[in-house]
């Protein structure tokens, strides 16, 4: 499957809690960087036009934008989340290595290692720590992205364990500005 896109560094993952704040989170993001757009709960047709809109966006400033799921959601997209891919650029989640080695042989180019540290997304379930999220794609062809917790504070720490980058919700908020600001990039 040809790439269009070189594995960001960098990720948003969206979700229906940022409500109206998606819009100053993408703008928060630097160039090249991704958007895994995961509106699930939202209904087949709105999903679609929010999809549209943010696509739009994304190609005015340079972002990559993954659509999560199977529902094809737009004509062009730069690829595909846990979906089937048909082109460009695919990741998958790994909560174990077993699912790192099963996105590998799915052709996948990155695996989404979660939840690194505890997050709001899913409270309640134990986090993976740095040591064991970084064994799940550590040797592995394919980029291996930090999710759960994640800000850019913690990721300076997590690069020396192989991650190539990392992705988050709420280190993109408002709240969050000043977490994200220092060691974004490689």
């Amino acid at each position: 499957m040809p790439r269009r896109h070189p594995v960001p560094t960098l990720w948003l993952m969206t979700d229906e809690r940022l409500g109206d704040a998606l819009w100053e989170a993408v703008a928060r993001l630097p160039r090249g960087s991704g958007v895994v757009f995961r509106h699930y709960a939202t209904p087949l047709a709105e999903r679609r036009a929010l999809f549209a809109r943010l696509a739009t966006l994304a190609r005015r400033r340079g972002l990559v934008l993954l659509r999560a799921g199977h529902a094809r959601l737009a004509w062009r997209e730069d690829g595909v989340h846990n979906g089937l891919a048909t082109h460009g650029l695919s990741t998958r989640s790994a909560h174990r290595r077993s699912d790192a080695v099963a996105a590998c042989r799915a052709g996948a180019d990155a695996v989404m290692v979660s939840p690194v540290f505890p997050t709001r997304s899913h409270p309640g379930v134990r986090a993976l720590g740095p040591t064991r999220a970084a064994a799940i794609g550590r040797g592995l062809p394919i980029a291996a992205i930090a999710l759960g917790g994640m800000d850019g504070v913690r990721f300076r720490r997590l690069r020396r364990l192989g991650f190539h980058g990392w992705a988050a919700i709420d280190a993109w908020s408002v709240a969050n500005r000043a977490q994200t600001r220092p060691a974004t990039r490689g």
